[in-house]
């Protein structure tokens, strides 16, 4: 029994250090080929790496501030502020959040405009 027993751990402790040293290759590939989606305009594509990097690096405000860019383009503002605002969360002094994060706000501001002149004109 104590045979079967070391064999298994002979086995499994491998496994899991293999395992937890791929990790981050695995997350740094999910990153680029939501990079890569994007620049081909496949937001949904795009959004589904980024949160597969988010399973494993919930912290990751490079992967908050790529879904918030994402949720833009689909036009989900809530869901790209409530990103953009987790992002800086967690890295607040990242020049590139800070500035997609003010583009954004202007861009929201317009658009909840837009859709303010069109909802008057609609009642007319």
């Amino acid at each position: 029994m104590k045979k079967k027993q070391l064999f298994s751990l002979l086995i499994f402790i491998p496994a899991i250090l293999f395992i937890s040293g791929c990790a981050p290759v695995m997350t740094n590939n999910q990153m680029q080929f939501g990079i890569k989606a994007a620049q081909k305009e496949l937001w949904n594509e795009a959004i589904f790496r980024w949160e597969k990097v988010l399973e494993s690096k919930p912290e990751s405000g490079a992967a908050y501030n790529n879904l918030a860019v994402a949720y833009e383009k689909k036009g989900e503002w809530d869901k790209a502020e409530k990103a953009y605002e987790t992002a800086l969360k967690f890295a607040p002094k990242n020049k590139y959040i800070q500035a997609n994060y003010e583009k954004f706000k202007t861009r929201f501001e317009s658009q909840e405009k837009k859709g303010s002149e069109i909802k008057k004109n609609d009642k007319k």
